[in-house]
């Protein structure tokens, strides 16, 4: 027997889940597959956790505008429903002298994108703010925050389950098709199952162009390549040495070494980035070396030994290692690509996709809404 639904929803991540909040709260029937056994383990579970301002992505991309509205969204949601957050803010720091007309392009790109509230801050400033770091100039954000994206996630599906939505887990894609303007996906796993919609939402991160390839009436050449860009992040034990987030000057491929914090106030570091050929979830010891080197060139005093292996994260990109991190965007395809009224399938979500979730739900439900 064919179960049948109005939406299916492949990944249970934070975009996955803020998408199928936003689909089930307009009165469909939303199924949310996912092939681990509890939501957010991938790329949403493995980030950094911060509230990016959309500071850096260039004017009119959709990283730029659903960061800004995603930022603000995020913000109220937490607020209204006591999901822990703070609005720390961040420091882009120039550690030479060479790097300082870098942060005035930054401030220019983040005012194009309606991000009016950078600052730069001055010596006596920035030695109240932070003392332990040795730096030429700084640009204060401080719409900069942090969020407990886990608790993110559990209203997010708390919600989207309230509204009728159901969350499959262990739910893996292993096949299906495009057939007389329905999606018929095949399930693996414990459901091992066949369900049928006249949606279909693609929101699986590194594992998106994957779950596309299996879906036989997607057009391949729709499907854009993947290359994963690990980061490996390192953390030290104690009181933090600082009290914001510390950005450097951004490097191709990601946003520097910088410091945050999480929420239980541990300081780490990370990511960096470390192009692999599979996805590889163990700390690179060797990178530690090259973590020193970057850390102390804004903070000098960083002891020897105080690096402590972290954890991983990947990010799912879309061009290679010879293209710059603000060439690429994501890639949210509806019909006019490829050509299936009803299919929407998002690439290359990576960071701000965290920061942006809640926007990003917001435009996939008006693609699928103009086809009613």
């Amino acid at each position: 027997m064919l179960d049948e639904v109005q939406t299916i929803v492949v990944g249970a991540g934070v975009v996955g889940l803020a998408i199928a909040r936003a689909l089930a709260g307009s009165g469909r029937e939303v199924v949310v597959l996912e092939e681990a056994d509890a939501i957010g383990t991938g790329i949403s579970s493995r980030n950094s956790e911060v509230i990016h301002a959309g500071i850096y992505y260039p004017k009119d991309s959709l990283k730029a505008r659903y960061c800004v509205a995603g930022k603000q969204a995020l913000y109220e949601y937490c607020r209204t429903r006591n999901i822990e957050h703070n609005r720390i803010g961040k420091l882009i720091v120039a550690t030479e002298d060479a790097e300082v007309s870098a942060l005035d392009g930054i401030k220019r790109r983040a005012e194009a994108n309606g991000v009016t509230d950078l600052r730069f801050v001055d010596g006596t400033e920035l030695r109240d703010m932070e003392p332990n770091i040795r730096v030429s100039a700084a640009l204060f954000s401080p719409s900069t925050g942090l969020v407990d994206s886990h608790a993110l996630m559990l209203s997010l599906q708390g919600e989207a389950e309230a509204a009728g939505a159901m969350v499959a887990f262990s739910s893996p894609v292993v096949g299906g098709r495009v057939e007389d303007g329905r999606f018929i996906v095949s399930c693996g796993g414990d459901a091992d199952m066949d369900v049928a919609s006249r949606e279909l939402v693609i929101a699986a991160g590194l594992g998106a162009q994957g779950a596309a390839r299996k879906i036989a009436g997607i057009p391949p050449e729709s499907i854009p390549p993947l290359y994963y860009a690990k980061g490996n992040y390192f953390v030290i034990s104690g009181k933090s040495p600082f009290n914001h987030l510390i950005y450097p000057v951004p490097v191709p491929g990601g946003l520097g070494t910088h410091s945050t914090l999480d929420l239980g106030g541990q300081t780490k570091f990370g990511p960096d980035v470390e192009w692999i050929d599979e996805p590889d979830y163990e700390v690179n010891p060797s990178r530690a070396e090259t973590f020193y080197e970057a850390i102390r060139r804004y903070w000098p005093d960083l002891p020897d030994g105080a690096l402590q292996p972290g954890y991983v994260g990947i990010r799912p990109k879309l061009a290679g290692p010879d293209a710059g991190k603000y060439e690429q965007d994501f890639v949210i395809q509806a019909a006019a690509s490829h050509g299936h009224p009803g299919l929407v399938c998002l690439y290359g979500i990576e960071s701000p996709g965290l920061t942006s979730s809640l926007a990003i739900a917001g435009r996939v439900a008006e693609i699928l809404d103009r086809r009613q």
